[in-house]
């Protein structure tokens, strides 16, 4: 038998690959199955590098001992992990992971979409990785399931396509969420909204009024949540139902619903409004929904009408007004019997303020609109807008200029706030605060 040609790693992507290839194969064949269920990722690592070592005197394949270590860990994520994806979720700074076919990898860093060196094998080795996810969930995904939508160990939501659906080959999305829980001065330090507006909308979860954040996709709307749950009383039991558990909510009594997608047989799902529903008889003081997306606006906007007060929730939705024609979309999708203008003043008097967040040309995310809903007429929810975020361009870096204001309207809701021992200054109505220009 020939001689096999020696491969020299770092002159072709294809070589590399090749190289892992048969390192990984030695590997299996050197282990029978019980010492692979056995192995743990430290005692792993000796085995490869004896294969490696092997593999060097055997074939004389060059290689310093930077690239020895690089192959040792690449093989250590193809058997234990998510292979070539694994040094993204090892990166604190990237926040989505876009895998567009085997050799097109994009990640998000702040707030920006940078295409990476990071590229798989071939469609073969995306299908592998994501087989290896939905499996360790249950799940499955084939020629009949398509799609599948799934969680990874550290809460990283996973969104999965293969072909025929998609025409690029297998492509996988993941929403990664920080291992550090933002604060809130965190967000005062990222301009995300200003002191005043903080102590405005921390008032209004202590005075249990009803919250709706909305926002496109992307825009912060989670991360402000989370952030608003740290003003709720340490006393008071929280039921929380989301599709995918993304809240890190602080406080102790907190009971986390999250939704059930069909099994194997296209059976078994439960849905947010089961769960809103079975909410209703856990006795809760408060209900957050992580995304109201569908039918379950309609018992979540009775339970905020039925004394279920300071329940908060999200909304995708490109301003604060086209929330309330979202959520009324939503309610129809529940009963198409229900009259329109039944829907809005169920809407107006169940909802008291809309924070609207969104994600600038800069990558930022802000709170560019907190309206407070004054009323309905029979075509529209009413709203005034308390305080806003006022673009004027972008400097020499890109930057969003502009100032956060106050309008000068004063809120009804200040009376409900001093019913809770909650007195804002009226100063804090006219404030003005322009971004930082650096």
């Amino acid at each position: 038998m020939s001689a096999r040609p020696p491969i020299r790693p770092g002159t072709s992507a294809e070589r590399w690959f090749q190289l892992k290839s048969q390192i990984h194969a030695r590997l299996l064949n050197s282990l029978d199955p019980e010492q692979l269920r056995t192995l743990n990722k430290d005692g792993m690592r000796d085995q490869i590098g004896n294969a490696v070592e092997k593999l060097v005197l055997d074939d004389g394949v060059p290689m310093t001992l930077g690239e020895r270590e690089r192959l040792v860990d690449e093989i250590l994520d193809e058997v234990f992990g998510l292979g070539p994806l694994e040094v993204l979720l090892k990166d604190p700074t990237v926040s989505d992971i876009m895998v567009n076919g085997h050799d097109n990898v994009y990640v998000e860093r702040g707030g920006q979409l940078i295409e990476t060196n990071v590229r798989f094998k071939d469609a073969a080795h995306v299908r592998l990785i994501i087989d290896r996810i939905v499996s360790n969930i249950g799940r499955r995904i084939d020629d009949s399931s398509p799609i599948v939508d799934a969680r990874l160990p550290d809460g990283s939501r996973v969104c999965a396509v293969i072909p025929p659906l998609s025409l690029i080959g297998p492509v996988i999305s993941i929403r990664r969420f920080g291992k550090k829980l933002l604060t809130t001065d965190d967000l005062l330090k990222n301009e995300t909204f200003t002191p005043g507006m903080l102590d405005f909308i921390s008032a209004c979860v202590e005075a249990r009024l009803n919250v709706v954040i909305s926002g496109g996709s992307g825009s912060g709307k989670t991360t402000l949540l989370n952030t608003m749950t740290r003003f709720i009383p340490e006393e008071e039991r929280i039921v929380s139902i989301e599709d995918t558990a993304e809240l890190q909510i602080q406080q102790s009594h907190v009971v986390r619903l999250e939704t059930r997608p069909t099994n194997i047989e296209g059976a078994g799902a439960i849905t947010q409004r089961d769960l809103v529903i079975n909410a209703l008889r856990m006795r809760p003081d408060r209900i957050l929904i992580g995304e109201c997306r569908g039918a379950e606006a309609l018992d979540m906007l009775q339970a905020m009408n039925t004394g279920h007060d300071g329940s908060m929730t999200t909304v995708h939705a490109n301003s604060g007004r086209d929330a309330f024609s979202r959520i009324e979309t939503m309610v129809m999708m529940a009963s198409q019997f229900i009259p329109d203008y039944v829907i809005r003043q169920m809407t107006a008097s169940a909802i008291q303020v809309v924070v609207h967040m969104a994600r600038l040309n800069d990558g930022s995310r802000k709170v560019v609109e907190i309206s407070e809903v004054t009323g309905t007429d029979r075509d529209t929810v009413e709203t005034s807008t308390v305080f806003e975020l006022e673009r004027s361009g972008l400097n020499a870096r890109g930057k969003v200029l502009g100032q956060f204001h106050a309008t000068g309207y004063r809120p009804l809701c200040l009376d409900r706030l001093k019913s809770y021992g909650i007195h804002l200054p009226e100063s804090l109505f006219r404030e003005v605060q322009a971004i930082k220009d650096n």
